[in-house]
């Protein structure tokens, strides 16, 4: 048995953090409930953009990944990169957050172990 919560859970369980403390938070994909990948378009209220996935860390614990094209802040390219990555893994949620400290709120919600 696993001892990872199931995806869907996490998912909702970020987006119910961010929307309590103000933010908002919406599944622009929705993935395999139990074990799909996440990839997290994160809007700062400062204007910064950035993309970031949760995978293997280098000490083998789940970490937030940085991914994405070279320019997050672009939206054709950001939009085009989950796209593309979409078409090629139909289990992968993606998420966007617009709140201040997006990836505070990521980290604390579906690395928490």
């Amino acid at each position: 048995m696993s001892a990872t919560l199931p995806t869907g859970l996490l998912v909702s369980a970020l987006l119910k953090r961010v929307n309590d403390a103000g933010g908002m938070g919406m599944v622009r994909a929705r993935g395999e409930p139990s074990s799909g990948a996440i990839l997290l378009i994160l809007n700062d209220n400062d204007g910064n953009t950035q993309l970031v996935e949760r995978a293997l860390g280098p000490t083998g614990q789940a970490a937030l990944v940085p991914t994405g094209p070279a320019d997050a802040a672009d939206p054709s390219a950001r939009e085009s990169y989950w796209q593309r990555r979409r078409a090629r893994d139909p289990d992968l949620w993606v998420i966007e957050l617009d709140i201040a400290s997006p990836e505070r709120f990521a980290a604390e919600t579906i690395l928490a172990s």
